[in-house]
């Protein structure tokens, strides 16, 4: 969704209210904290752009609160000191990102939401993806990054697949891991419940035969492939998309608390399956990215989340996206 659509019609009338006099004293006294228009439940949210020939849209599935103290391998007043500087407080809103590629007939998702698991600011993709005329019927590939269910949980509403048509592209530590009985029982007590959801979430995709497991780096389509990047969990995956020349990287969860962990990589979060390999995947990431200055795309970077990393000298700074209304035309 761009701004002009979300606030274009609301400005309207505004500037016809005051052209005609008719702001009364009652609306001026209104008070800020209560808005004049009321949203939907399920406020949908995309941005479109384009990788050389090929559509991208970013989706957004909703924020989450991210209490910051589940940073790891730091001090706290290091992380205190790093958000007070990006204006950030203890509790961030991490944004929950998924982006669509359409390329050679196919509608191919790079992850798939939350699903109802985390409450009412999530679940939203499914409206987004609706609100740029794409029924999640009508997908046909989800490429996931990682099976953890902030990135898997959208696939099942219940008992009934949400994306009854889709390929499910997972690598296949992923599959191996998190639907192991052995994993699941050796796992701490605090940990069991992530492989008791993956389960009912990509479970009955792999009972349907819509799992098609990858090893390693690999094309999966025309200008896709996966990039290994393990650590955060032991199959976690980046996409790389290229077209004329152009590439956008698909990075998962390399990027949690974007204030901290741009300035300090060696950050680390608990949901870290191997956080010394995740710390070495993300210093890898930050490099070549800051490097080569390809465009990225962090899942929890404020949405829409897109843009290029530059090297500065205490870390590196996010360049998001210069914003460009309609940067695609409407579809016909």
């Amino acid at each position: 969704m761009t701004a002009r659509q979300s606030f274009a019609p609301m400005l309207a009338a505004l500037l016809i209210a005051v052209g005609a006099g008719s702001f009364s004293s009652a609306n001026a006294q209104h008070s800020a904290a209560e808005p004049l228009t009321k949203l939907a439940k399920s406020q949908a949210g995309f941005y479109r752009l384009k990788i050389g020939d090929i559509a991208v849209t970013a989706l957004s599935d909703g924020t989450i609160p991210l209490e910051t103290k589940i940073l790891t391998n730091t001090k706290g007043h290091h992380v205190a000191k790093l958000l007070k500087d990006g204006f950030a407080g203890t509790t961030i809103d991490a944004s929950i990102n998924a982006f669509l590629i359409e390329t050679a007939g196919k509608l191919i998702l790079v992850d798939a939401g939350t699903g109802e698991l985390y409450g009412p600011t999530l679940n939203k993709l499914p409206a987004s993806l609706r609100a740029i005329g794409v029924e999640p019927a009508q997908i046909t590939d989800i490429l996931l990054t990682h099976v953890h269910t902030d990135h898997s949980g959208g696939l099942m509403d219940g008992t009934t697949r949400v994306f009854p048509n889709a390929v499910i592209h997972v690598e296949r530590k992923e599959v191996d891991y998190w639907l192991d009985p052995q994993a699941l029982a050796r796992a701490p007590e605090s940990q069991k419940q992530y492989f008791q959801q993956a389960k009912a979430k990509i479970g009955p995709y792999a009972d349907s035969g819509q799992i098609k497991p990858f090893d390693g780096a690999v094309e999966l389509f025309p200008g896709i492939r996966s990039v290994p990047a393990p650590g955060h969990t032991p199959g976690h995956t980046f996409y790389l998309l290229e077209s004329r020349g152009e590439k956008l990287m698909f990075w998962g969860d390399v990027l949690h608390v974007a204030e901290v962990q741009l300035a300090a990589p060696n950050v680390t979060i608990q949901y870290d399956v191997n956080p010394k390999e995740a710390a070495a995947a993300r210093r890898r990431a930050f490099a070549d990215a800051a490097a080569k200055g390809y465009m990225v795309a962090p899942a929890h970077y404020s949405f829409p989340g897109v843009g290029h990393l530059r090297k500065v000298a205490d870390g590196y700074r996010f360049v998001p996206l210069t914003y460009v209304n309609d940067a695609l035309p409407e579809k016909k």
